[in-house]
Order: C-alpha cells, then sequence, then structure tokens
C-alpha cells in the first residue's frame, strides 16, 4: 500500500515537448493522509497546458491560485487549510498586483509566507509561481 498519494501525475516530456526531459512528476501528494504538498502552479490550464494572461502578472496568479484551490480540492483539503505559500516572481515590480491577488483568494487564512525574485521561470511566458503546503483537517475539526 502506498503511504503518499499522487494527483495528477505526468512526465515532463509531454509537457516541455521541447526540451528533452523525462521526470516522473505530478501536480499534489497527499503525505500520510494529512499534509498537501502542492506544486508550483503558474498562469496555465491544468487540463490543457494552455498557457493564460501572457505578459499579465496578476492574470497568472488569479489562474494559478484557481489551480491550487482546485487541486487541494481533489485532495480533500481546502484554501483555509493552506499553512504555508511561497510565491516566485520574475520581477519585483510585480510584487503588489501578484500579493493583491493572492491575498484575495487567501483573506481570513494567515498562511506563513514566502516570497522569492528570480531571474526565470520554466518558460518565458511565465512571470509567476505559487506553491503552497496545506493539511486535511480531522473530521472533527471545525477550524
Amino acid at each position: 500500500m502506498a503511504v503518499h498519494k499522487r494527483i495528477r501525475m505526468f512526465n515532463t516530456r509531454d509537457t516541455y515537448p521541447e526540451q528533452k526531459l523525462d521526470n516522473d512528476l505530478c501536480q499534489t501528494v497527499v503525505a500520510r493522509g494529512t499534509m498537501v504538498f502542492v506544486r508550483g502552479q503558474i498562469g496555465q490550464d491544468l487540463d490543457t497546458t494552455e498557457s493564460v494572461a501572457i505578459g499579465d502578472a496578476a492574470g497568472q496568479a488569479e489562474k494559478a491560485m484557481a489551480n491550487v484551490e482546485m487541486l487541494l480540492k481533489e485532495a480533500g483539503s481546502r484554501l483555509e487549510h493552506i499553512t504555508k505559500i511561497t510565491i516566485y516572481l520574475i520581477d519585483p515590480r510585480y510584487r503588489e498586483a501578484v500579493y493583491r491577488v493572492v491575498g484575495r483568494w487567501l483573506k481570513g487564512v494567515f498562511p506563513v509566507s514566502t516570497g522569492i525574485v528570480v531571474s526565470a521561470l520554466a518558460r518565458p511566458e511565465w512571470l509567476v509561481e505559487i506553491d503552497v503546503i496545506a493539511v486535511i483537517p480531522d473530521a472533527d475539526d471545525t477550524e
């Protein structure tokens, strides 16, 4: 029996056909039934792999957070159970717009947060990437 549940498994050769990659990954891992680790989400449709909101950091953050919400639901968790969020930006000037979007999605959640400026993401059109760690609460947990 597997210790961890892996959601939306894929291989990088399908995601990045222009690159010579062959990595088996997934979008979300539920570890030991309670911890949820969501892969960095970007402005990309998870079903079609189409990039969206090209040139719009806030629009990409919106899609990334919608993906996070969907993946958490698939894992049996919700946005309010996020404990840690990491936001990667390729330009510090995007910070305010991106953080406004994230703040709206996580109003009242109060996770710990780390923001990092990086030189680039995996594709040149991606401006922001967001990953989260969440929990699956006990059935009797009311918070």
